[in-house]
């Protein structure tokens, strides 16, 4: 009579114990940045200063 207790024990906590619900999970979306192109922006300021320091010793 305690073995059938005991198993009925056994299987009630086997059975209520679940991981989980049935609830989708809530996946956020990835966060992807996007660097600005620097190669081609990191050389206009210097040309551009090189163009004004030309035109003024030009027209000097």
């Amino acid at each position: 009579m305690k073995k059938l207790v005991l198993a009925a024990v056994l299987a009630g906590a086997a059975s209520t114990a679940t991981a989980g619900s049935l609830a989708e999970p809530v996946v956020e979306a990835p966060v992807i940045v996007e660097e600005a192109n620097s190669s081609s922006s990191g050389i206009l300021l210097p040309l551009l200063l090189l163009v004004l320091v030309g035109a003024a010793v030009a027209g000097s």
